[in-house]
């Protein structure tokens, strides 16, 4: 989501909500494992748009993004330079490009949102470090949203990691809550100040979604009005999990294994 001046409400889920969202998870979780697996050169996008459909309807789920402020399709397949909201169409994957999936899924009213950056076919080195680097800070941050401490801590783990590696977050979309809507208050940057922001809480429900360039950080929009891209051209990953925040610490309730 793009980063706009957090709302005054923040719900914290039931335990009967949690299990909603759990369900929600794992079906986004086994569709992205579907999809991974069905990656191949030579696919367009569009037909993993077409995997999606299928396998999230096979779950008893609803697509997330189908329709969502008119967005036309169930998965976003980002590209190379493009950080997220990439629209599947015609385009053909080939050995060595970058692809970030992105897949929302809704069970009984509740979502689950999730993202993974995979290499096609065999991948520079530099392009294997962006990707590691990306999943593991998405793992710093997660391990950070423990109750008790700040969103500046959970923003402040991904954005120290990330630039230690001589890399960038983006700055202009950010994490964000989940639930009922698929974009709800918190929002959760991947940068920011230790002991700042909101405190922490058991029900809290989030979608911390580091996106991670090898340049500059600033981006720009496509003419189609969805996909995101840097503005220097520069390669980008993208990991996202959603989880909720229990007594104990968070759960990840799209974990995929």
């Amino acid at each position: 989501m793009r980063h706009t001046p957090e709302a005054a409400r923040i719900t914290l889920k039931s335990p009967q909500e949690i299990e909603k969202m759990r369900r929600a998870g794992r079906i986004v979780a086994e569709v992205l494992d579907v999809l991974v697996k069905a990656v191949e050169p030579g696919m367009r996008t569009r037909d993993l748009d077409t995997i999606a459909r299928r396998e999230i309807a096979a779950r008893g789920g609803i697509p997330s993004f189908l329709g969502y402020l008119g967005y036309p399709a169930c998965i976003c397949t980002s590209l190379n330079e493009e950080i997220v909201h990439g629209i599947p169409g015609p385009r053909v994957l080939r050995e060595g490009d970058v692809l970030s999936l992105d897949c929302g899924a809704i069970y009984e009213g509740y979502h689950g949102d999730s993202a993974v950056t995979i290499g096609i076919g065999a991948v520079s080195a530099v392009t294997r470090q962006l990707i590691d680097t990306t999943r593991e800070a998405l793992e710093r941050g997660i391990a950070a949203a423990v109750p008790g401490a700040r969103m500046g801590d959970v923003s402040y783990a991904i954005q120290s990691f990330v630039e230690a590696r001589g890399m960038n977050v983006v700055r202009e979309y950010v994490g964000h809550g989940i639930g009922r809507e698929m974009h709800e208050e918190p929002a959760v940057p991947n940068y920011g100040t230790p002991n700042r922001g909101i405190q922490i809480r058991p029900g809290l429900a989030l979608a911390i979604e580091p996106m991670v360039t090898l340049g500059d950080w600033h981006t720009q929009v496509a003419a189609d009005g969805w996909t995101v891209s840097t503005l220097d051209g520069s390669l980008s990953a993208h990991f996202e999990n959603s989880i909720i925040i229990l007594e104990g610490g968070p759960e990840v309730l799209t974990s995929r294994g």
